[in-house]
């Protein structure tokens, strides 16, 4: 079963950067992989989506400020967080695109914490 890993997140002031990574074990890499993150107390919101082709689709609310990469041979993908903002604050999740509701499996996040 694969299983999906992310890192890099950390504290950081509003403005600040980070780049985080997503490795994927256990499985064949998704043809369609999305960044999701997690804020206290909400459902988990897709962020950003990558296609093998390439393609990338982003939420409005992060368009703009956060670009999502992937490394098919590696089985690795990216997340780089610019111009972060408070609002930002959450466990972000890498993972398969779509995600198929209950069956669903998270995996290990990572925590983005933007403050001042």
């Amino acid at each position: 079963q694969v299983q999906y890993v992310a890192s890099g997140g950390g504290l950081v002031q509003p403005g600040g950067s980070l780049r985080l990574s997503c490795v994927a074990s256990g499985g064949i890499f998704s043809p369609a992989m999305g960044w999701y993150r997690q804020a206290p107390g909400k459902e988990h919101e897709r962020v950003a989506t990558i296609f093998s082709d390439g393609v990338r689709t982003y939420a409005d609310s992060v368009k703009g400020r956060l670009t999502v990469s992937r490394d098919n041979a590696k089985n690795t993908m990216y997340l780089q967080l610019n111009s972060l903002k408070p609002e930002d604050t959450a466990a972000y999740y890498c993972n398969m695109f779509p995600t198929i509701g209950q069956l669903t499996t998270w995996g290990q996040g990572t925590q983005v914490t933007v403050s001042s």
